[in-house]
C-alpha cells in the first residue's frame, strides 16, 4: 500500500499552528505595492528621511577600526551599561540599579525577550490599541491570549480636542486577577496617544493590587510634545510621563525602548530593558538564546548617543512638532479629511470620509497619487478606516505629499 500522500499530509514542512495564523504585516503588504515604483513618496515606515548625526556615526567607525567586533556581556558593554544609568537618572530624576539593565539587539528583541520570560502559554495579557502590531502579536507568537482595550477617537469639537482618549475604567475592568500582563506603548504608534500622569498612577495602583506585570514600549518617549497635551508638565519637560518615575526598582514593571527614534538609529538594531533586578539573571539567558549580545560596534555608537545626544534628541522632538503642525494644517484643509492631534510620536493619524477598507484605500494611494501611507488596519481593529502617515521628513516631501491628496480628492 502507498501511504505517501498521506505522510505528506501528515508531516508537511509547515510552522505551527500559531505561527502560521499570525497575520503578514500590512504596512509590508501596501510598501511592498508600492517599492521599485517610479514616483512613489513614501510615508508608509516610522522612520525618517535623514540619517543618524555624524557624531553616533564616527563613533561606530572608531569602534570598528580598532577591530572591535568580538561578542560581548550577555546584557551589554559595562561602557553601554553606565552610560545608560546616567542617561535614565538624568531623564526620571532617580537613581538607577546597574543590575536592571540589560542591552538588547533592538526595541523588538526587548520585548520578545521579556514577553518570554514572562508569559506561558495561555496567560491572559491584556493590550492597549491600537498598537504597532509587534506588541499584540508576540504574546500570540507565546500562545498567551490577549484582549484589546480600545483607544477612542474624539472629535476635535469634542472635550479631547481632537485627540484619541483612553477609557480608564474600561481598561481597570479588563485587567482582573488572572491577568498576566498589562502591554502599553505611550507615546502611542500610530495614534499619538500618551498616557497622563493621573492614568498612570491609577494604572500602577491596581496592577499593584492584583500582582499584575506592566510592560511598557517607550520608543517615543523623547518624541513627546509636551504642555500641548494639557498634561500640566510644562514645555520644558524632555520626556512622556513614565512608569518609572513612580515605580520601586522591585515591582512588577518592565520598560523597553530603543535608540532607533530618538537618535534616528532605527537601522542600527540596538534597545535596552529596564526590569527589576530579580528577574535580570533569567532575561539574560533568554538573551543568550535569542541573539547572545548586540555588536560591540554598535554599542559604541549607543555610548555616545546618550552621553552627547541629549541636544540632539531635543532639537528633534522640537523639529517633530512643527513637522506634526505643518502636516495636520495641510490636511486639516482637505474637508474628506478628519484628523487628531498626536502628543507625541511621528504619526499624523487621520480618516478619509466613506472610507472603510484602509488597506485598499493606501494601494489606491499609491496607483493614482504616487502617495504611500500605512493602512490603519495594521495596528489592529480600532485603526480600520484610519490612515498613518509620517511625518519626520523634509518639508518639501511633506508639502508634495499634501500636494498629491489634493489631487487624488479632485480627481476621483
Amino acid at each position: 500500500m502507498d501511504d505517501r500522500p498521506l505522510l505528506a499530509e501528515t508531516f508537511a514542512p509547515l510552522a505551527r499552528e500559531r505561527v502560521r495564523a499570525l497575520a503578514a504585516s500590512k504596512v509590508r503588504e501596501v510598501a511592498n505595492a508600492g517599492f521599485g515604483l517610479p514616483n512613489v513618496k513614501p510615508f508608509w515606515f516610522g522612520e525618517g528621511d535623514q540619517p543618524t548625526p555624524l557624531f553616533i556615526r564616527e563613533a561606530a567607525i572608531a569602534a570598528l577600526a580598532e577591530g572591535r567586533t568580538f561578542y560581548t556581556h550577555n546584557h551589554g558593554t559595562a561602557a553601554l551599561r553606565g552610560a545608560l544609568k546616567a542617561y535614565l537618572e538624568r531623564l526620571h530624576r532617580r537613581p538607577f540599579n546597574l543590575a536592571s539593565l540589560s542591552i538588547t539587539s533592538s526595541g523588538v528583541s526587548a520585548l520578545m525577550v521579556t514577553m518570554q520570560a514572562l508569559l506561558d502559554p495561555g496567560d491572559r495579557v491584556v493590550a492597549v490599541t491600537p498598537v504597532w502590531p509587534n506588541i499584540a502579536e508576540i504574546p500570540r507568537i507565546l500562545s498567551a491570549e490577549v484582549t484589546r482595550v480600545g483607544l477612542k477617537p474624539i472629535p476635535a469639537s469634542g472635550a479631547g480636542a481632537g485627540r484619541w482618549v483612553l477609557d480608564l475604567d474600561q481598561l481597570l475592568d479588563a485587567i482582573t486577577p488572572a491577568t498576566r500582563l498589562l502591554l502599553i506603548n505611550s507615546p502611542n504608534n500610530p495614534t499619538g496617544w500618551t498616557l497622563t500622569p493621573e492614568h498612570r498612577s491609577a494604572i500602577l495602583d491596581h496592577c499593584r493590587r492584583l500582582g499584575v506585570w506592566i510592560l511598557t514600549d517607550d520608543v517615543y518617549e523623547r518624541v513627546f510634545f509636551g504642555a500641548l497635551g494639557g498634561f500640566g508638565l510644562g514645555s520644558s519637560v524632555a520626556t512622556a510621563p513614565s512608569f518609572l518615575t513612580l515605580a520601586d526598582p522591585d515591582e512588577r514593571v518592565v520598560s523597553t525602548n530603543s535608540f532607533s527614534k530618538a537618535w534616528r538609529m532605527t537601522g542600527w538594531r540596538l534597545g535596552w530593558i529596564v526590569a527589576p533586578p530579580a528577574l535580570v539573571d533569567d532575561l539574560g539567558k533568554l538573551l543568550e538564546y535569542n541573539t547572545s549580545c548586540a555588536p560591540e560596534f554598535v554599542q559604541a555608537a549607543g555610548v555616545v548617543a546618550l552621553n552627547d545626544g541629549g541636544p540632539y534628541a531635543e532639537a528633534l522632538r522640537l523639529e517633530m512638532i512643527a513637522k506634526r503642525d505643518r502636516l495636520l494644517a495641510g490636511l486639516s484643509r482637505l474637508p474628506q479629511v478628519e484628523t487628531t492631534q498626536a502628543d507625541g510620536g511621528l504619526y499624523a493619524f487621520f480618516r478619509i470620509a466613506g472610507e472603510t477598507d484602509s488597506v485598499a484605500l493606501a494601494k489606491r494611494l499609491i496607483a493614482r497619487a504616487g502617495l504611500g501611507l500605512a493602512p490603519g488596519a495594521a495596528f489592529g481593529p480600532e485603526g480600520e478606516g484610519w490612515l498613518r502617515w509620517c511625518f519626520a521628513t523634509k518639508d518639501a516631501a511633506m508639502d508634495d505629499g499634501l500636494d498629491r491628496l489634493a489631487r487624488y480628492f479632485s480627481e476621483a
